[in-house]
């Protein structure tokens, strides 16, 4: 599958920008992302004391805490529901690549090649049902909402933006643009890298704002046409046209509008299917009752999990206890000043 990014407008800005906004995050990217990065040299993930996986966990906490307390930042995390049936197939081959990836890590191991290994551990992350429950009970005691989507995050993530609940939707992928978001920020990371485990190599990152009205302005088109752009090079839910990359779609659909209109040499190399696939993007199923409220930590529940059932240091549950507490109060004294200021 190609991407839209070759043609999307996107302006670099600071952490800073986002003080005071709430953005809501795709969960399950970004424990992705955590399960990928957070490792033993070897390229092992970190385990509790039963051997189960924290990395997501560590990640989440510190991360989410982090944000919250220095730039404040305000995290709504949604998890992905039950996947549309088109996606199967593309879920399918991610599969297929994460157990290839796995015996490549364990074939490195066994030669004592540690660089390859770990490049190769970055990309066989499984996120199972069990972490997910971990990072949303982490939430739940950490007082941070989380919502759960009907089905694609993004989808529900960028309806809520649509809405103006949230002022941003925060993932790496585009998919939340083609749903309609007004805007998409990509990179919220302090660290400001990112490991690229094809090429070995550490990459500076730094945060980035794509503003879906700028796109569609600055390339002379409507979300509509976006989105079929997307379907000719491949989406989670089709596969593209061989030969046709983002430039060539966007020179297409700008002559021919729309793919019922392109050539017949083209067209019939388009899924038959291709209004299904649109019309996923124009009009996702979502759960449009939903809360986004902040509570108080709920500080010995989280100490008990943290430490008793998932192995964190006394030391670091303290840290992030402690963040919380801040977090809450700054918050506490904000929703005051609004209340004053009516």
């Amino acid at each position: 599958m190609s991407s839209i990014a070759p043609i999307i407008d996107r302006r670099k800005i600071s952490l800073n920008y986002l003080r005071g906004k709430v953005i809501a995050f795709d969960a399950n990217n970004m424990l992705y992302q955590f399960l990928a990065l957070i490792r033993m040299p070897n390229g092992s993930p970190l385990r509790d004391r039963e051997g189960r996986v924290t990395s997501h966990l560590v990640g989440l906490a510190y991360r989410t805490t982090r944000i919250m307390l220095e730039y404040d930042i305000r995290p709504v995390f949604i998890f992905d529901g039950k996947p549309v049936t088109l996606k199967r197939e593309e879920l399918e081959k991610r599969r297929e690549a994460r157990d290839k990836a796995s015996r490549e890590w364990i074939e490195a191991l066994r030669r004592g090649d540690y660089r390859t290994a770990f490049s190769k551990a970055v990309v066989s992350s499984r996120l199972t049902s069990s972490m997910i429950n971990d990072a949303k009970k982490f939430l739940d005691l950490a007082g941070i909402p989380y919502i759960d989507a009907f089905a694609d995050a993004e989808a529900q993530a960028a309806y809520m933006a649509r809405k103006g609940d949230v002022w941003a939707v925060g993932s790496r992928d585009y998919d939340s643009i083609l749903y309609g978001s007004p805007r998409l920020v990509r990179y919220i990371t302090i660290s400001g890298t990112d490991f690229l485990p094809s090429k070995g190599v550490i990459k500076p990152l730094t945060p980035e704002l794509i503003e879906l009205d700028t796109v569609l302005k600055n390339l002379n088109i409507n979300r509509r046409q976006l989105i079929d752009i997307a379907i000719l090079i491949g989406t989670d839910f089709n596969k593209g046209v061989y030969g046709i990359g983002p430039k060539k779609a966007l020179k297409l659909i700008k002559i021919y509008g729309c793919i019922e209109k392109l050539p017949s040499n083209i067209l019939e190399k388009i899924p038959k299917n291709f209004n299904e696939v649109r019309n996923i993007f124009l009009n996702p199923r979502v759960i449009k009752e939903y809360s986004i409220k902040y509570r108080n930590p709920r500080k010995e529940e989280l100490y008990q999990f943290l430490v008793e059932e998932r192995s964190f240091s006394r030391e670091k549950a303290e840290k992030i206890i402690e963040r919380l507490e801040k977090i809450s109060f700054k918050l506490r004294q904000t929703s005051i000043d609004l209340w004053l200021n009516k």
